[in-house]
C-alpha cells in the first residue's frame, strides 16, 4: 500500500468534505431544534412535523436528484475543460429545479391536512402538519434552486461557498424556530407554525444568496440560455434514477410510519402524561433516534458523498479512470473509519445521548427513541459505504445502481422485513430493528460490488463525449 498517496488523497478529501460537513452539521442542528422544539409542546407536534416532512423531503429528494446531474456534468466537464457544457448544465438544471417546484405550493395550499391525514396519527397532528406542510411547500421552488445552486458550486470544487452561506442560513432558521416557536423576544408564539416559518424563510433566503454567488463577476460560472438539448437530455438521465432512488425512500416511510403507528399498544407503549396516543409516542421515539443518529454521522456521511462525487468525476474528466478509482476508494475507506466508530460511540452512549436531543418528550418515548439510536448505530458501517460509493457513481453519471441497491434495501428489508416480523411473528419491535439494520448492510454490500465491478467508467466516458466535452480519441 502507498501510505503517502493514500494520505494525500485522504487530505484531498478532507479540503472539500469539510465545508459540506459543517454546512450539514448546521444543516441536521436546525432540524434537530425542530424536534426539540417541538417535543417541548407535544408528543403530537414531534409526529406533526415528522409525518409532514415525509412530504416536504420530496421537493429535497427532486432537487438532490437535479442537483446529482449537476454535479456530474459540471465536475466532469471542469476536469475536461469544457467551461461552456459546465454553464450550459448549471443553467438548465436551475431552471429545471425551479419549475418542478411550483406545483408543490398548490399542493400545500389545497392538499396539506389530505396528506397528513393518511397516517393513523392524532387528530391534533394531523392538524399541526397540515399547517406545517403548507407553509413549508409554498417555498419548495426555492428550496429546489438553493440545492441545485450548491451542487453546481460544489461540482467546480468551490465547497466553501456552499458553506458559508447555508451556515448562515440555517443559523437564522434556527433563530426563527426558537423565537416563533416559544414566542421569544418581540416574536408571536406560534408553535409549529412558527417552525415552518422559520424552515419556509431559510428556504428563500438560501436561495437568493446562492444565485448571487454563483452568477457573481468573480464567479468561473457565467449565466447562459438553456439550449442545449442534450445537456438537458443527460441532466435528465443521470437526475431521474436519484430522484427515483429518493422518493422510493420516502416512499417506503410512509407503510414504515404507519406501521409503528400501528405498533404502540402492541409494543406495551402507554399514553404520556399529556394524553398522547400510544402509536405516537412509538413513532415520536421513531424520529427523536434517527434525529440523533443524523445529527451525529449526518455531515460526515454527506460530506464524503460530495467529495466522492467530485474526485470521481473530475479525474474521469481528465480521462483518467485508475485515478477515480482509486480515490473513489479513498474516500469510502475514510467514511467506513470514521462513521463507523461514530455508530459504535452512539451504540455504547445511545440513552445520554437521547436525553439531550429528546428533553420533554415522555419517558416511553425516549426508550424507544435510545432503541432506534442503537439500531441506526449499528447501521452506521453500512449507511457510511452506501453514501460514499453511490457519491462515487454519482460522479460517474451512473445512479441507476444505487437507485436499484436502495429500492431492494428499503422494501426488501426496511419495510418488507419488518413488517413480516411485526405481523407474521412474535418479534414486534424487535423485529422492526432487524429491518432497519439489514437494509443498510445490504444497500452498502450491494455499493461495494457495483463500484468494484461495474463499467461506470464507460458511462462517464460516453456522457462526455456525447455532449462534446471530450474528443473520442480523449477516451
Amino acid at each position: 500500500m502507498d501510505v503517502d498517496r493514500l494520505r494525500s488523497v485522504w487530505r484531498r478529501i478532507f479540503a472539500l468534505a469539510w465545508p459540506v460537513m459543517a454546512e450539514q452539521t448546521t444543516r441536521t442542528l436546525m432540524r434537530t431544534v425542530d424536534i426539540l422544539v417541538t417535543a417541548a409542546l407535544s408528543p403530537a407536534a414531534v409526529v406533526a412535523i415528522g409525518l409532514a416532512d415525509l412530504f416536504a423531503r420530496f421537493p429535497l429528494r427532486i432537487g438532490l436528484g437535479l442537483g446529482g446531474g449537476a454535479i456530474a456534468l459540471s465536475s466532469q466537464d471542469t476536469g475536461s475543460g469544457a467551461d461552456a457544457n459546465r454553464d450550459e448544465s448549471v443553467s438548465q438544471s436551475l431552471v429545471l429545479g425551479f419549475l418542478i417546484g411550483l406545483p408543490f405550493v398548490a399542493l400545500g395550499v389545497f392538499a396539506g391536512p389530505a396528506l397528513v391525514g393518511l397516517f393513523p396519527a392524532s387528530d391534533d397532528a394531523v392538524r399541526l402538519g397540515g399547517a406545517y406542510l403548507a407553509i413549508v411547500f409554498a417555498t419548495a421552488p426555492a428550496r429546489l434552486l438553493a440545492i441545485i445552486g450548491a451542487r453546481a458550486l460544489q461540482g467546480i470544487g468551490d465547497t466553501a461557498t456552499p458553506m458559508y452561506v447555508n451556515v448562515f442560513v440555517n443559523v437564522v432558521n434556527v433563530a426563527l424556530s426558537v423565537g416563533l416557536g416559544f414566542g421569544l423576544l418581540f416574536l408571536p408564539a406560534l408553535g409549529v407554525r412558527g417552525v415552518a416559518f422559520g424552515t419556509a424563510t431559510a428556504n428563500v433566503l438560501s436561495a437568493g444568496l446562492l444565485l448571487a454567488a454563483i452568477y457573481r463577476p468573480a464567479s468561473p460560472l457565467s449565466a447562459t440560455r438553456p439550449t442545449d438539448p442534450t445537456v438537458a437530455l443527460q441532466l435528465v438521465r443521470v437526475g431521474l434514477p436519484r430522484t427515483a432512488e429518493g422518493v422510493i425512500s420516502e416512499l417506503a416511510e410512509f407503510p414504515f410510519n404507519a406501521l409503528l403507528l400501528s405498533l404502540g399498544p402492541t409494543a406495551g407503549a402507554a399514553a404520556s402524561a399529556g394524553g398522547a396516543a400510544p402509536g405516537d409516542v412509538v413513532n415520536a421515539g421513531f424520529q427523536v433516534g434517527r434525529r440523533v443518529y443524523q445529527q451525529v454521522t449526518g455531515p460526515l456521511s454527506r460530506g464524503y458523498n460530495i467529495a466522492a462525487s467530485v474526485l470521481v468525476g473530475q479525474a474521469l474528466g481528465r480521462s483518467d479512470p485508475a485515478t477515480a478509482r482509486y480515490e473513489g476508494w479513498a474516500t469510502a475507506a475514510l467514511a467506513l473509519l470514521s462513521v463507523g466508530g461514530i455508530g459504535g460511540l452512539l451504540v455504547a452512549f445511545a440513552d445520554s445521548v437521547v436525553a439531550v436531543i429528546g428533553f420533554g418528550s415522555s419517558p416511553d418515548a425516549l426508550a424507544y427513541a435510545a432503541a432506534f439510536a442503537v439500531v441506526y448505530g449499528l447501521s452506521a458501517p453500512g449507511l457510511a459505504l452506501f453514501s460514499t460509493l453511490s457519491g462515487a457513481l454519482q460522479g460517474a453519471g451512473e445512479t441507476r445502481l444505487p437507485f436499484y441497491a436502495r429500492t431492494t434495501g428499503m422494501f426488501g428489508f426496511f419495510v418488507g422485513f419488518s413488517y413480516v416480523a411485526v405481523e407474521f411473528t412474535a418479534f414486534g419491535l424487535t423485529g422492526v430493528y432487524a429491518g432497519v439494520v439489514l437494509a443498510h448492510v445490504w444497500m452498502g454490500a450491494v455499493m461495494v460490488l457495483a463500484f468494484r465491478d461495474a463499467d461506470w467508467a464507460g458511462t462517464a466516458a460516453g456522457l462526455l463525449r456525447e455532449r462534446g466535452s471530450v474528443a473520442a480519441d480523449e477516451e
